[in-house]
């Protein structure tokens, strides 16, 4: 029986929603982080590891078996805890960039960006087009530069290139107080007051802290911080004298980013982020619907789906559909309008997600994300709402940069081939393109990258029992035309294949740019876009 809830209980509850993803370059400690926020957030008592001995526990958030077997996340997940009062929701998402559409996806549910940057290695390439994806969406970003417990790059230079490679200002929120080996705290800029850490068992428990409050020249903080004592103070010094000081209005257009040090994997520096991330980040924001601005507590439950997986649990090949709710509350075998198909469906097989575990919720709020059991209704970029007239923008499709062929001849069950690669194809795992004549023997897969394939023939193999034989075509690069377009003309072509995607629009495959350069120096009148509805983004933006 559901809770009665006054619209002053609902927006309470909204307000102190923070939903949020993890954005970063492979190996920058991105699922290491999101472990040990759970770790402080009481979620789990024991932090695991992403690349694991066998008695040891897996992260989290690395549930399938591929991301066990690899150590790394090919797949994105939502974990949640309480914390200091909020709601936190976590949007894990996948660093490698072959998995980059179905991180760009999942930022499209999320309020707040943490990048994670190597202290060593700086600005990477992945973190560069993510936070640049996070710009165009207008999500601010937190900076939490990592592995502070190694020997890195000085911190001014690392946010020089914050400054030259992203566009942003990076305000310090800490300091960092040694470094390497030698990492003991952080200085705390707001709160005026040294934070020194020590003990944590090899980082799966939460670590000691000793606070010294005040000015970071008293002699009693420069005593604690020993020999690292003079280059603090020079370093707060000189930040003080750039006179760069924190603005919200700023961060919340993305021009500014708060910025601090730790080591997730000693945990030095978690805890205080969290505390001061949680008190910053924004709240459920209003997401546009058609020009209009709905405001997340003003409206009644809407919200839209942004992943699909099937066979979380693969004993019973279920299907769950990732919905982040953006106004309103959410109730349990209440109905709502599918919007796409305009049928009116009961939410009755709702849960909360913590990885790969599900527990049955009987409500929700917006800025939660909750999983809903799909018996094949539901694609990605659906809206489901109570109130007529909303329909938030669907998700972009990506250019695939790498194509595969199936390669159908002798595979014995071939049913369950057709139903897994179509189901795959529904979660984002691939895209499918089919040539205009043939049927399944015309499949050609595209992604981001072959990890992605690596991906598909594993999951086809241990869900659905059957082998994946794929063969590499010579494509790089996929464009949709728009206007100017005929089929006919690309009958007798060597290096241009015609296709369709899964929504029968056209779409043309070639080996490199250089041959739609020359495609539109012959036909000045074909447009070609980078994606199959290029306002989508525009929309989501």
């Amino acid at each position: 029986m559901s809770i009665e809830r006054s619209p002053e209980d609902v927006r309470r509850e909204i307000e102190r929603r923070r939903t949020f993803a993890i954005i970063s370059h492979p190996d920058a400690g991105k699922t290491t982080l999101t472990e040990k926020l759970l770790l402080y957030g009481g979620a789990v008592r024991e932090a695991g590891a992403v690349r694991a001995q066998k008695a040891a526990r897996h992260a989290t958030s690395d549930w399938l078996e591929l991301e066990k077997q690899r150590g790394i996340s090919v797949s994105s997940s939502v974990l949640h805890f309480e914390f200091g009062g909020h709601r936190v929701n976590i949007l894990d998402t996948p660093g490698h960039r072959d998995f980059s559409e179905d991180t760009y996806r999942t930022l499209m549910a999320a309020d707040s960006a943490v990048m994670l940057i190597d202290a060593a290695r700086g600005v990477e390439a992945q973190t560069r087009k993510l936070a640049e994806v996070c710009r165009l969406r207008r999500i601010p970003i937190f900076t939490f530069v990592n592995k502070m417990d190694r020997h890195g790059r000085d911190p001014f230079e690392i946010m020089a290139e914050i400054e030259e490679v992203l566009g942003m200002d990076s305000i310090p929120m800490n300091w960092p107080v040694g470094a390497g080996s030698d990492f003991r705290g952080i200085y705390d800029r707001l709160g005026r007051k040294l934070i020194l850490f020590s003990g944590g068992k090899h980082g799966t428990h939460r670590v000691e802290e000793e606070v010294i409050e005040g000015e970071v020249t008293e002699p009693a903080l420069a005593a604690a911080m020993g020999t690292f004592a003079k280059d603090v103070q020079d370093g707060l010094e000189l930040l003080e004298g750039a006179g760069a000081s924190l603005d919200r209005e700023r961060v919340a257009r993305g021009d500014q980013t708060p910025m601090f040090f730790g080591s997730a994997l000693t945990n030095f520096g978690v805890r205080p982020f969290l505390d001061c991330y949680l008190e910053m980040a924004p709240g459920p924001t209003p997401r546009q619907s058609a020009g209009v601005a709905i405001d997340p507590a003003k409206h009644p439950f809407s919200g839209f789906v942004f992943k699909i997986q099937a066979n979380m649990d693969p004993d019973h090949r279920d299907r769950v559909a990732f919905l982040r709710i953006c106004s309103g509350r959410f109730l349990r075998g209440t109905q709502t309008t599918h919007v796409r198909t305009g049928k009116t469906i009961r939410l009755s097989n709702s849960t909360l997600l913590m990885g790969k575990d599900r527990a049955e919720v009987e409500e929700a709020f917006a800025g939660d994300v909750v999983g809903l059991f799909d018996p094949g209704i539901f694609r990605i970029g659906d809206t489901l709402s109570d109130e007529p007239g909303i329909a938030y923008a669907g998700i972009p499709i990506f250019a695939p940069e790498a194509f595969m062929r199936v390669e159908v001849a002798g595979v014995e069950k071939r049913k369950a081939l057709e139903k897994g690669i179509e189901q795959l194809v529904q979660e984002g795992v691939v895209q499918l393109f089919r040539e205009p004549t043939g049927g399944s023997a015309s499949w050609i897969l595209g992604a981001m990258g072959p990890l992605q394939f690596d991906v598909m023939q594993h999951r086809l193999k241990s869900e659905y029992g059957v082998e994946l034989k794929l063969s590499k075509l010579p494509y790089t690069i996929a464009r949709w035309p728009l206007a100017g377009f005929d089929p006919d003309d690309f009958r007798y072509s060597e290096r241009i294949r015609v296709v369709r995607d899964r929504d029968e629009r056209w779409a043309l495959l070639a080996p490199s740019s250089w041959d739609f350069d020359r495609l539109r120096d012959r036909n000045e009148k074909i447009v070609l876009s980078e994606t199959p509805d290029p306002t989508l983004f525009e929309r989501a933006s």
